[in-house]
């Protein structure tokens, strides 16, 4: 497994993997084949993405340290900004499809509704961990510092989950909500669990 992993085209194959969301949704739009509402399946269909690489960003460390397959941790940027991308496809669908891009009506909209608000503080940090995802951001802020920085990721994850609740309280309906709060919250314990005082000799979690 860690040979095959390990193998040059396998990073490629999944960058195309990752993509195939968007093109379905994207393409789906254009045929008109999102159901009564569109623009509405379109957006949150690109939120519901946004949750789903943030999970699998998350679950990045753990299935490394349980499996031993350290060749993960090379994907892991990669998914960090997949999640960033389609936050911004996400963003970009609500202000072109419901605001049609009037900024007169965008930021009173943002600021009036608590749920809009919540989702732009989190992409504002997801612009900052992928605005210093490489390698010079690194240096320039020295390992520590950057460490620190991109821990802000639990703080999107718990408003991710957030502006979900918000934005389904309206219809009361909160099955997916708690799912994705299952599963983030699972993982945050795991890192958790991993940097107590309990754990002085383990492998740090990242």
């Amino acid at each position: 497994m860690k040979a095959l992993l390990a193998r040059p085209w396998v990073k490629p194959l999944l960058f195309v993997l990752c993509t195939l969301p968007a093109f379905w949704l994207v393409g789906a739009g254009l045929l008109d084949r999102l159901g009564a509402n569109p623009a509405e399946a379109l957006i949150r269909g690109l939120g519901d993405w946004t949750l789903r690489f943030l999970c699998l960003v998350l679950l990045v460390s753990p299935l490394r340290q349980h499996t031993g397959l350290a060749v993960l941790a090379r994907w892991r940027r990669m998914l960090g900004l997949f999640v960033f991308f389609y936050a911004s496809l996400h963003l970009l669908a609500y202000a072109w499809l419901d605001m049609e891009f009037d900024l007169a009506a965008l930021l009173p909209d943002i600021v009036k509704r608590p749920f809009i608000t919540v989702g732009m503080l989190g992409w504002t940090l997801l612009l900052a961990l992928a605005a210093t995802s490489f390698n010079r951001a690194i240096k320039a802020l020295g390992a520590r510092r950057w460490q620190r920085l991109h821990r802000a990721v639990y703080g999107v994850a718990g408003l991710g989950v957030l502006h979900f609740f918000w934005m389904r309280a309206a219809k009361n309906n909160f099955g997916e909500v708690a799912v994705y709060a299952l599963i983030l919250g699972a993982l945050l314990a795991w890192r958790v669990w991993h940097r107590g005082p309990w754990r002085r000799g383990a492998m740090p979690a990242a």
